[in-house]
């Protein structure tokens, strides 16, 4: 076997994500698949992958061949493109991860739309409230909110957004108005279980000045839209996205709270492995992504952001 087909080799069986699911995908025996494998690290003189009855985890090493070996075949399809004077079309699989409420919300219609436009392209798409790991996952996409989550990977900001604390009428006439973060210590909050934050945390800024408060209340969840629908009922004050807030806002049925003082960056990026060429598949999403959210990518505003 050459480099290059070992290389292709090791990407498949990464993204499969164990070896019977590479053997399935080869139409081989895992014996096959683990020999293959084998012979590779032997020959390299180190360990690729860490190895578990379940499942398969990159070593350092691993990782390294992977990231690099990915763009070095990708630079050879680039070029044979080039020689034959064609590009290659979008096909095959992708995975593409995404936060619950806004994958559901937004990035599930718009890959409706691409399926139609691409129907060569096997689109899976993965919902999640824990943190991503694009290379040891063996995804090709990731729909990020808040700050990109690893300067080695490639972001392009998808949209504007931001945070916004907000609560029902009904609530803020009950326990009144809370004049500054200090006095969220004594009203009911509800919170959600998110990957990076601190749960039951709030981060405020204004200007120079930043406070962290410790919040507390009746409802917790891991889902952002239980939460709205919580604060609707008038249970208490929430932090959510501009996305999802703002049409409670503009009909009055949320308030905003503290809006003097900003909240931690909530920014959506698309998230992939640095690479010089992305593969066909994944430049078709990543540019359909980006224009079908163009709207949203102007100067933030004061009131609901376009949303």
């Amino acid at each position: 076997m050459d480099g290059f087909s070992d290389l292709a080799f090791f990407a498949l069986l990464v993204k499969q994500g164990s070896l019977a699911a590479a053997a399935q995908q080869l139409g081989v025996t895992p014996p096959a698949v683990s020999k293959r494998l084998a012979a590779i690290e032997r020959r390299l003189g180190v360990r690729l992958l860490q190895r578990t009855t379940r499942r398969i985890g990159l070593t350092p090493e691993g990782e390294t061949y992977l990231v690099d070996g990915t763009r070095v075949l990708e630079e050879l399809e680039a070029l044979e493109r080039t020689v034959a004077g064609s590009r290659a079309a979008p096909k095959g699989r992708l995975r593409v991860s995404a936060s619950f409420g806004f994958g559901r919300k937004h990035i599930a219609p718009a890959l409706s739309k691409f399926a139609r436009k691409f129907p060569d392209v096997e689109v899976q798409l993965e919902l999640t409230d824990r943190p991503v790991n694009l290379i040891e996952q063996g995804l090709d996409l990731e729909v990020h909110v808040g700050e990109p989550p690893d300067a080695r990977l490639t972001a392009r900001l998808l949209a504007r957004n931001r945070r916004v604390l907000c609560a029902s009428p009904a609530y803020l006439k009950r326990a009144g108005e809370p004049l500054s973060p200090r006095e969220l210590a004594r009203h009911a909050c509800l919170f959600i279980r998110e990957s990076d934050e601190t749960f039951g945390t709030w981060h405020f800024r204004q200007g120079t000045r930043k406070e962290t408060v410790k919040v507390r209340g009746p409802l917790a969840a891991n889902d952002g839209e239980s939460v709205l629908a919580w604060g609707l009922d008038g249970h208490g004050v929430l932090m959510r996205s501009l996305w999802e807030a703002a049409p409670m806002l503009r009909s009055g049925r949320l308030r905003p709270v503290l809006a003097d003082w900003e909240l931690p960056a909530a920014d959506i990026h698309l998230i992939y492995p640095p690479r010089a060429q992305l593969s066909a598949k994944t430049r078709a999403l990543v540019d359909f992504l980006l224009e079908r959210f163009e709207p949203h990518r102007g100067e933030a505003r004061d009131d609901d952001g376009g949303w």
